[in-house]
């Protein structure tokens, strides 16, 4: 027997009736052809990451840009290094 799976979208709409609470968790696993334990999983998982929705998004995003401002600095400097190095070095046999 092969096992059913589910889409993201399946899964949000499962657990945003499981979060309404208007049908119980027998009916929506009855409904969806979902065991009430998965749902159960799904619920929490969605509630953890509901949190995760709300989060100042331009914090994140700064410390992405930092981060990634630094590495380009590093990759400038090793090269700035490199280029001197080669110049030496070309120098020595022209």
């Amino acid at each position: 027997m092969k096992r059913k799976s589910y889409s993201p979208a399946e899964k949000a709409k499962i657990v945003l009736e499981a979060i309404k609470g208007e049908l119980t968790l027998a009916q929506i696993s009855s409904k969806y052809g979902a065991h009430a334990t998965q749902i159960n999983k799904w619920k929490k998982q969605g509630v953890a990451q509901l949190a995760e929705g709300f989060t100042d998004k331009k914090k994140s995003l700064k410390v992405d840009h930092d981060t990634e401002v630094s590495e380009l600095y590093e990759q400038i400097g090793r090269l700035k290094v490199e280029n001197e190095f080669l110049k030496k070095k070309i120098k020595l046999f022209a």
